[in-house]
């Protein structure tokens, strides 16, 4: 198979924010590869990923990173593809990375996500790539019907805790 999201990390330590968007993209069917690349630690490496992934057939980057959070624009003014950030809370909770990753000059953006949340950037990418495969759409779609039977189901159990002066 041919990776279609490329998942960056700045460290293994990231690994728990973004074992939920490996997860996701897992569940749609979506093909992709994880790699741990350091724009501070091994810069060359981060450049040559960036200039060449769009042609190994990649069609998307998330890239996460804490602290000065470096990596994903680093990715982004080496590539053509779209780079989606997702900010880590090592430092300062999160907040460091959040400005390093959504502050790019213009000519480089960087979609951002909130702080860890992985999980959105695999759908962000999955967004994306429904836009051409039609069968992904659809997965898509079913998985955002299926987003209302978590608060439907909620509401049902709110329903039968009973208080004094609770009047549904």
């Amino acid at each position: 198979m041919t990776p279609l999201v490329s998942i960056i990390m700045g460290s293994t330590s990231d690994m728990p924010v973004l074992s939920k968007a490996a997860q996701l993209l897992d569940d749609m069917e979506v093909p992709f590869e994880m790699n741990a690349l350091s724009a501070h630690r091994t810069p060359a490496q981060v450049e040559d990923f960036a200039r060449n992934a769009a042609g190994r057939g990649v069609k998307v980057v998330i890239a996460a990173a804490g602290m000065a959070a470096a990596l994903p624009g680093v990715i982004a003014a080496n590539t053509p593809l779209p780079v989606i950030g997702v900010p880590i809370a090592s430092t300062l909770d999160g907040i460091d990375a959040l400005l390093s990753i959504v502050q790019m000059p213009p000519g480089i953006p960087v979609a951002t996500v909130g702080i860890n949340a992985g999980y959105n950037a695999a759908l962000l990418a999955v967004q994306m790539l429904a836009l051409s495969d039609q069968a992904l759409a659809k997965r898509f779609s079913e998985f955002k019907d299926s987003l209302s039977g978590k608060i439907v189901k909620a509401n049902e159990e709110l329903a039968g805790i009973k208080y004094k002066f609770k009047t549904n």
